[in-house]
């Protein structure tokens, strides 16, 4: 006998105007879906152009050419962050040598 491993299932439930039920039943119908089928497939095809919206950053062409051309010269970096990298370069080296553990 073949053992079968089902992933978990999470249930999702809403109230909602009898209007706004209707409205998704006859969608849902003419999608040849059930209700729940075409709820789920609806908010997942939102989620999903949520989440790429989200996470996509779109810069105009002359926005990406300064971007990179940033990131290929970058300018100095401020006397302030430069003292506090040589502070922390300092306590670093202090940090690595100050200490010798042998397993």
């Amino acid at each position: 006998m073949a053992a079968t491993s089902t992933k978990p299932l999470e249930r999702i439930g809403a109230r909602v105007p009898s209007e706004v039920f209707h409205t998704l039943h006859q969608a849902a119908v003419l999608t040849g879906a059930t209700l729940n089928q075409f709820l789920v497939q609806a908010a997942l095809k939102e989620a999903r152009a949520i989440i790429e919206r989200e996470q996509t950053l779109t810069l105009s062409r002359r926005d990406a050419e300064r971007l990179l051309d940033l990131l290929e010269n970058p300018p100095p970096p401020p006397p302030a962050l430069a003292a506090a990298q040589a502070r922390y370069q300092d306590l670093k080296r202090d940090a690595d040598s100050g200490f010798d553990w042998q397993p």
